[in-house]
């Protein structure tokens, strides 16, 4: 019998100022289907998708 996973992924994506240039990390679409696709690859459910697109934790501002 085999053995059921026992993890679950949260996907975090994020587009960072320093790495705009980068082909694969270009946009929160790019990063999502790429962990999208590794996690189908390894057989890992996915929980929930998170993404942080145009904020920045240098100038972070405290929402109330």
């Amino acid at each position: 019998m085999e053995k059921e996973n026992e993890y679950r992924a949260a996907l975090y994506c994020r587009l960072s100022s320093d790495d705009a240039y980068l082909v694969e990390s270009g946009s929160i679409q790019t990063q999502k289907a790429l962990l999208t696709q590794y996690c189908r690859e390894n057989n890992i459910p996915i929980y929930d998708t998170y993404a942080d697109d145009g904020f920045s934790g240098t100038n972070f501002v405290e929402v109330r």
